[in-house]
């Protein structure tokens, strides 16, 4: 028997006519969604992932195992590509989501479904089943992913253009670069502080009242059209634009509870701040009792470890055994009554002995997850969420009324920690706060004044330029310093002159907005800057 040669070898088919195939509608699916802004594109990335499916491959097992990496791989692009947090800040968070309900885990999966979403999508695989036949869409997805690449993509993160002008994040020197902006905003911030003075000693005594609430902005009030509720008429000042600087409830909880200086970057904020930054350790050298009040236990996200860190007694809330039930949290846990936890401090105070009492209040009765005790297929939270809100409302309104029958005089700022998000954007679902949109986090900030034969002269005070946390501070210390229970009454224009405006700027882990020129510029995960369009 002759030994095979080369010659008489039977020579290999010929490899495969190079193409996307299916592929193609994945990146048409991906163009559309990028061209209407409801993802980012990364450009060269997904074109190494097109030439590698092109590469032609000999064997059929070879082209078997592409696929099965091709796939994940594909998913895991797409998911690059969206507006969806970075997969670094997914595992972060993974012991805190792996507590939610299942309903609520339910709930949040189909918020994902979008109907205008899925009709271009199906729009686009219409498009392209009728028309594979006779155009070369491997050539044209092709060509228009190395065009972006090597043109500069409209679709992705791209350095900013628009000028940082006053009004802005920062101006002056920084010129149109938002990092240089960034920069000097927070290096002006560190040198701003508020000093909380101690009332005089023939003083009316008073105390100051902190009402954090969860999930509630400006955005959520115009979008239950409750934007002119009796309570925001009620207030002596309001303030229409707070920038809570936040948009979940721990770095809002330290960012309030460092109310009397400038506002922090938000990686440090879990670090120790000077000691002048601490709100209630100022009202404590000021004469003031601080005391610590929540609708809730405060153990998600170690919440109360938060606020107890942020001041040196370390307090413990007040007890809230045999108080009514009212919600429960998507963890399952109680959230109680804010009329009964509200008139339980109250009944607290007329037994202490404190001539002044600082106390911060925590209500989460807004939070997203929420469902009422005792009912089964109950709608949404986000359905839900327009009668909830409108009874805190009332029941804050009402507690004002209260705690003036009672007799007491205290000063109440209410102030929200973030926003609901329940409309959402093209961005990010509803309900999901991980881009710091000013949808989210202008909130509506009010003080009132309350007190027996209390009055104020003239017209509440409406301050509409940007705010923060410092400027409550230099109101409640201005009243420390001038008494509003004088017996002439008070004028809110007393305490209202040259307060400390603060840009917007605002933050999460990884996600960055600040305001320039009237629009706003958006950094995730240190990809540069680009247009934030909500």
């Amino acid at each position: 028997m002759t030994a095979p040669t080369l010659l008489n070898r039977t020579p290999p088919g010929p490899l495969p006519a190079p193409g996307l195939g299916v592929w193609n509608l994945y990146f048409l699916a991906k163009f559309a969604l990028a061209w209407k802004e409801l993802t980012g594109f990364h450009p060269l990335e997904n074109l190494a992932f097109a030439l590698v499916l092109l590469l032609p491959l000999p064997s059929p097992a070879w082209r078997r195992a592409r696929l099965a990496v091709a796939i994940p791989f594909g998913i895991a692009l797409l998911y690059y590509d969206s507006w969806l947090p970075s997969f670094s800040r997914v595992l972060s968070q993974a012991s805190l989501i792996s507590n939610f309900s299942l309903s609520y885990l339910i709930e949040l999966g189909g918020r994902f479904v979008s109907a205008p979403v899925v009709a271009l999508l199906i729009i686009v695989a219409a498009a392209y089943l009728i028309l594979e036949r006779w155009l070369r869409f491997s050539v044209l997805v092709t060509g228009a992913l190395l065009a972006l690449v090597l043109g500069g993509s409209p679709f992705g993160p791209s350095a900013a253009t628009d000028p940082v002008r006053a009004g802005g994040a920062a101006a002056g020197a920084a010129g149109n670069d938002p990092e240089a902006a960034l920069r000097e905003f927070f290096a002006r911030e560190a040198g701003r502080s508020v000093t909380m003075p101690r009332p005089a000693a023939g003083d009316a005594p008073f105390d100051v009242m902190f009402i954090h609430i969860c999930s509630l902005s400006w955005d959520d009030l115009q979008a239950m059209g409750l934007e002119n509720h009796p309570l925001l008429q009620r207030f002596d000042f309001l303030l229409t634009r707070f920038n809570s600087a936040a948009t979940y409830s721990g770095p809002a909880a330290i960012r309030i509870q460092r109310a009397t200086c400038g506002q922090e970057a938000h990686e440090k904020l879990y670090a120790p701040a000077p000691s002048n930054c601490y709100l209630m350790e100022n009202l404590r050298e000021a004469g003031f009792e601080p005391a610590l009040v929540l609708n809730h236990d405060g153990h998600f996200d170690n919440f109360l470890k938060f606020v107890q860190a942020q001041d040196s007694a370390r307090l413990e809330p007040l007890p809230l055994a045999g108080a009514r039930v009212a919600q429960y949290s998507f963890d399952e846990s109680p959230i109680y009554d804010d009329v009964d936890v509200l008139g339980r401090w109250l009944d607290a105070r007329a037994k202490a002995p404190a001539q002044r009492m600082a106390v911060y209040y925590n209500t989460i009765s807004l939070h997203d997850g929420n469902r009422m005790p005792g009912e089964k297929g109950q709608p949404g939270s986000l359905e839900t969420y327009r009668p909830r809100l409108a009874k805190l409302l009332d029941d804050i309104d009402g507690f004002l009324q209260s705690l003036e029958k009672s007799g007491r005089r205290a000063v109440v700022a209410v102030i929200p920690e973030h926003g609901a998000a329940v409309r959402g954007d093209r961005m990010q679902i509803a309900g999901l706060r991980e881009i710091p949109s000013p949808a989210i986090t202008l909130v509506p900030v009010g003080i009132k004044v309350v007190g027996p034969q209390v009055h104020r002269n003239g017209a509440s005070a409406r301050i509409d330029e940007p705010t923060s946390y410092l400027a409550v501070s230099e109101i409640v210390a201005r009243m420390l310093a001038r008494t509003p229970y004088a017996a002439g009454g008070f004028a809110a224009t007393d305490y209202v002159g040259e307060l400390p405006a603060t840009a917007f700027v605002a933050q999460n882990e990884d996600t960055t907005i600040i305001e320039s020129g009237g629009s706003y510029l958006l950094s995730r995960a240190k990809e540069g800057w680009t247009n934030y369009k909500p």
